[in-house]
This record gives C-alpha cells, sequence and structure tokens, in this order.
C-alpha cells in the first residue's frame, strides 16, 4: 500500500484513510450499534441528542424509534450524507455545526452517540457542568480510558466529583477497537449517564460545590483532616470523620458521592461562608 508522510507530524498515512484530526471513529457493527440504541430505551417522547453523528449509523436506528432527533455533525461531507439519508424523516434534523458551539435543547432530552476521542472531556463537560439543564439521561461510546476515570471510584478531577452530585456515570462494557473505521489505536467503552431523581446538591449550590471539590482535590492523595485544612476546625474535622466512617489515614480520593454530600452540608451549616473556598477559573 502506498503510503505518504504527513508533514504535521512526520507520521505515515496511509492514502486509502486520511487523517483523523477529528478523533472521530465510525461504528460499523450494526449488532452494536443496535445494543446502544436499546439501552437509551429511546421512545416516541424522547428528543435525542446525538453528538458527532458521522455517517448517520446510529442517526438511522434512533429516527426510528425517537420523537424529534437532533444530529450534530462538523464534517461538510458526512452532513450531506445525513441529510440525503434522513431525508423522508421529518423528525431529524441535521445540525452542521461545531459540537462545543452548539446550544443544549431547552427540553428535557437524552443523548445517544459515539463521540469524537479527541474532545471526549469537553464534551462531559458541556452535558454535565450545569445540572440545571434538560439533560436525562445518555448512552455514550467513548474512548476506554476516559471511561474508566469518568466511572472511577477514586475521583481525582474536581469537575467529574461534581458530575456526581447530579448524574449516576457507569460503566457498561468495552468495545474492540475492530468494530471502527478508521479503527483508534485503543479500546473504546459505553457508558451510561442518569440524572440521580434527588441530587445530592442543590442546583443553587452548583459554584459552591464547585470550590470545595476543586480546593479538596488539589492534592487527591491527602487525607481529608489535610485537604480541607482551612475550611473546617481541627474539632469539626474529628466530628466529620467520625460520622462519615473513616480513618485518619483515608485519601480525599476515595469519599463516596453520598459521603461528599455530607462534606458539603456540614459546610454549609456551621462554617462561616468567608471560609467557603471559591472556585478558581482556570
Amino acid at each position: 500500500m502506498t503510503k505518504k508522510i504527513n508533514k504535521n507530524n512526520g507520521k505515515k498515512l496511509s492514502r486509502v484513510e486520511p487523517p483523523n484530526f477529528s478523533g472521530q471513529h465510525l461504528m460499523h457493527n450494526k449488532r452494536l450499534l443496535h445494543e446502544i440504541v436499546d439501552r437509551a430505551n429511546v421512545s416516541q417522547k424522547d428528543t435525542v441528542l446525538e453528538l458527532g453523528a458521522g455517517k448517520g449509523a446510529l442517526t438511522t436506528i434512533i429516527n426510528q424509534r425517537a420523537g424529534k432527533v437532533l444530529a450534530v455533525e462538523f464534517d461538510a461531507k458526512f452532513v450531506n450524507i445525513l441529510k440525503r439519508k434522513t431525508a423522508e424523516n421529518p423528525n431529524t434534523k441535521i445540525i452542521h455545526q461545531d459540537i462545543m458551539k452548539i446550544h443544549l435543547p431547552k427540553e428535557k432530552f437524552i443523548v445517544v452517540s459515539n463521540i469524537p476521542y479527541s474532545i471526549t472531556t469537553p464534551i462531559m463537560k458541556k452535558l454535565l457542568n450545569k445540572p440545571s439543564s434538560g439533560f436525562q439521561y445518555g448512552v455514550i461510546v467513548m474512548e476506554k480510558g476516559a471511561a474508566k476515570r469518568f466511572t472511577s471510584k477514586s475521583v481525582k478531577d474536581y469537575y467529574v466529583l461534581s458530575w456526581r452530585m447530579w448524574f449516576e456515570i457507569c460503566y457498561v462494557k468495552s468495545i474492540s477497537r475492530n468494530n471502527f473505521s478508521p479503527p483508534p489505536k485503543v479500546d473504546s467503552a459505553i457508558i451510561t449517564i442518569t440524572r440521580k431523581k434527588e441530587p445530592l446538591i442543590p442546583n443553587k449550590y452548583y459554584s459552591v460545590f464547585l470550590g470545595l471539590a476543586q480546593h479538596a482535590l488539589k492534592q487527591p492523595e491527602a487525607t481529608i483532616g489535610i485537604a480541607l485544612k482551612g475550611i473546617f476546625t481541627h474539632l469539626q474535622l474529628k466530628h466529620l470523620r467520625r460520622n462519615l466512617g473513616i480513618t485518619n489515614e483515608t485519601p480525599i480520593r476515595l469519599l463516596t458521592a453520598t459521603q461528599w454530600g455530607s462534606v458539603f452540608n456540614t459546610m454549609i451549616k456551621y462554617v462561616r461562608r468567608p471560609l467557603w473556598p471559591r472556585v478558581k477559573k482556570k
């Protein structure tokens, strides 16, 4: 097979498979595609947002079940294919735009997507950083490493911790790279995201909790006494550890979402507002 050099990074590229700068890998396994939509339990009452629709492999399954489909795709070639494939489906709207620049639906919606690897975390932040949005449920295919990080019992990223106050994020299964074209260098995974019926933190306290999470996870391996020093007094920390059922040696990264809810509620109730940590923009 003839190869050529990509002047951007010096790597050899096949003329048959152009460079995939978007990180988008199209799934071609029909059984898996149907399994994803089945898991989302899509019905006629649902508005479904698909991020990175590609050539419509998922879109054409979703729009047979959903009341409304918003399929977002940036690649003009794929957009033309999508429009042809969905021309007879009035419930499907093709949105030719950068995923990160779209406005999320105002109504309640679910997400069923095989998202581009290169913007996995930004997409998750777009969906989950505003708990007051209409996002209800998601079945998302993403790079396996990211899926593991978002669902790990050990939480090192403050934004992942904040998501867990409002959403349950579960790892469903791994997917071999051989189910995609072009095949990525690593395997993928399916995760589900479900809005909690009763959030651990009221929506109005989102930025307050984010400040706490950001402050506490600066050193994920630190104990609660070190991580929360400056917020709680020594005596308050002693009572907090007892109420949480943890020892002096428990790393802050191992606290559960429920335990974090208790930490936050204790802070709101017993700590003076000037001592509440504020969000530092990065």
